[in-house]
């Protein structure tokens, strides 16, 4: 009988465990995600739309660019 009523709680147990216990959530500042770019990430040039490499963009005013030919038509 008492061992009825343990795999019982047992069974309870697990399936709470696992499907009504909510996990505890992460919260993060979401702009310090952004300011995490990597040097192989891609990014967009703001004049054309092509999308290169961090590492081999142009930021310039805080925007980034594929050449020196888009910065000068962003100016």
């Amino acid at each position: 009988m008492i061992l009825k009523v343990l795999l019982v709680l047992g069974v309870i147990g697990i399936v709470y465990f696992m499907f009504i216990k909510k996990k505890p959530t992460i919260t993060e500042n979401k702009t310090s995600k952004k300011d995490d770019i990597k040097a192989n990430d891609m990014v967009e040039c703001s004049t054309c739309g092509v999308y290169t490499e961090v590492g081999e963009s142009i930021l310039s005013n805080a925007k980034y660019y594929c050449s020196k030919e888009c910065v000068d038509k962003a100016k």
